[in-house]
C-alpha cells in the first residue's frame, strides 16, 4: 500500500494540545483490547453508562459490556431510537433522568456506542450533566471514526436546525474498531466515504489519489485497507484539531462541502444521509472553485465523478435552489451575515472564503440539479 512508512496502523494515535486536552486514539480490529485500553482511565470502583442506539443495541451492546464489567464497580446501558429524528433535546433530557437516577458522579464515566448521532449525543450529555463528566467514543460506523468520534464537537438538533446547540467537550478516550464496519449497510459506508473523501481533498492529494488506486479494495472491505485508511484520516483529523480545538481557523476547513449539504439534508428531512449530503454540498464547493479558476475543468469532472464510484450521489432533485440559498443563510456558520464557505485552492489544500456570492452559489446549485429533461 501506499506510503505505507508514514503511516504504523498498529501505533496509538495521540491527540495533544495542552495538559487540558490530550488522549489516546486506539485503532484496533476487536473489542478484545477495550478492558486494557480503559485502565488509563482509572475506572476501579467507578460506574460506566454505555449509550447506544436502538440499531447498535442488538450488534454490539452485549459484548462491549461484558468487556467493561472486569473494569469498573457497575455498568449499565441506555439505549435511544436509532436516528437524526432522534437527536434533540427531549432524548438528551431523558439521558439525564437515567443518569441522575443511577446517581452518576463528576468521576463516573459515560461511553457513547455508535454512530455520530450517539456520539454527538452522548457527548453533549457528558459535557453538560453536573458541568461536565469524562465520556468515551467507540464509533462503529465509517463517519464517526474517521471524523464526529475525533475533537470533541458535541451537540443536538434544534427543531430542523442541524447541530444548533452543543458544547465542545474532548472525549476521554476513542476506541476503533475496525471489524464494525463490515456489519454497515452500504448506504452507511458511502456516506463515511464521502468525510474520508473529503480529508484528502482538502488537506493531502496524495491520500485523495490513493483511495483512489484502492477504490476496489476499500468497496470490498478489505480488513487491511480499511485499517490503513481510517488511520489515515485520523491523523488529518487529528492534526486539524490540534491546532484549532474550537474552530477559530483551520479547523473551519473541515466543513468543506458542509453550508450547502447541511441545507439540502434538512430539506430532504434527511432522507439523504449525512454524507451524501455533504458530497453534494463538495461538488458544489468544487465547481465554484473551478469557475475561480483554482482548480481546473479536469479536476472538477475528476472530483465529481470519483464519488460515483463510491455510490455517491452527484445530484439533487425535488428542491428549488432557492430554498437551498435561503436555508444556508440560517446555517450556525454564518459570520456576519456573510456565508463562511470552503473552497479548494488546489486539490488537497482548501481556504475559507465569505465572498462567495449568492449568483455563484445558485450556477452552483443548478449545475448539480437534476434534470429529468436533459
Amino acid at each position: 500500500m501506499a506510503d505505507k512508512k508514514n503511516v504504523n496502523v498498529t501505533d496509538t494515535i495521540d491527540v495533544k494540545k495542552d495538559h487540558r486536552f490530550a488522549y489516546h486514539i486506539y485503532p484496533k480490529t476487536s473489542f478484545d483490547e477495550l478492558p486494557e485500553c480503559m485502565k488509563e482511565l482509572d475506572c476501579e470502583g467507578r460506574r460506566i453508562v454505555v449509550v447506544t442506539d436502538s440499531n447498535v443495541e442488538k450488534l454490539y451492546l452485549e459484548e462491549v459490556m461484558g468487556k467493561l464489567e472486569g473494569v469498573c464497580a457497575r455498568v449499565s446501558s441506555w439505549t435511544i431510537p436509532a436516528g437524526e429524528s432522534h437527536k434533540n433535546l427531549d432524548e438528551i433530557r431523558r439521558i439525564y433522568t437515567y443518569l441522575i437516577e443511577e446517581k452518576l458522579d463528576r468521576k463516573d464515566i459515560l461511553v457513547a456506542l455508535g454512530g455520530g448521532v450517539v456520539g454527538d449525543m452522548t457527548g453533549f450529555a457528558a459535557a453538560t450533566y453536573l458541568r461536565g463528566i469524562r465520556f468515551v467514543q467507540i464509533p462503529t460506523t465509517l463517519l464517526s471514526q474517521v471524523d464526529s468520534s475525533i475533537g470533541g464537537k458535541t451537540g443536538v438538533d434544534f427543531d430542523s436546525y442541524k447541530n444548533m446547540v452543543g458544547a465542545f467537550h474532548q472525549p476521554a478516550m476513542v476506541y476503533l474498531n475496525i471489524s464494525t464496519l463490515k456489519t454497515l449497510d452500504e448506504t452507511q459506508f458511502a456516506s463515511g466515504m464521502g468525510e474520508v473523501l473529503k480529508h484528502g481533498l482538502i488537506k493531502d492529494a496524495a491520500y485523495y489519489e490513493w483511495c483512489l488506486d484502492h477504490m476496489s479494495e476499500i468497496e470490498e472491505r478489505d480488513p487491511d485497507t480499511l485499517l490503513e485508511m481510517v488511520v489515515r484520516s485520523v491523523h488529518i483529523k487529528r492534526r486539524v484539531v490540534e491546532k484549532d480545538p474550537h474552530e477559530k481557523g483551520e479547523r473551519a476547513l473541515l466543513n468543506f462541502g458542509h453550508t450547502v449539504g447541511h441545507a439540502i439534508e434538512k430539506l430532504k428531512n434527511f432522507e439523504l444521509s449525512h454524507g451524501e449530503c455533504v458530497t453534494l454540498g463538495m461538488i458544489a464547493a468544487s465547481f465554484i472553485s473551478w469557475k475561480r479558476g483554482n482548480i481546473d475543468e479536469m479536476i472538477f469532472y475528476e472530483i465529481r465523478d470519483m464519488f460515483v464510484g463510491f455510490n455517491l450521489p452527484i445530484t439533487y432533485d425535488s428542491i428549488e435552489v432557492e430554498d437551498i440559498l435561503e436555508t444556508t443563510r440560517k446555517d450556525k456558520k454564518m459570520d456576519s451575515g456573510h456565508i463562511r464557505f470552503i473552497l479548494l485552492k488546489k486539490l488537497g489544500s482548501a481556504c475559507i472564503d465569505e465572498t462567495v456570492t449568492d449568483d455563484e452559489i445558485r450556477e452552483a446549485l443548478a449545475f448539480i440539479r437534476y434534470d429529468e429533461n436533459a
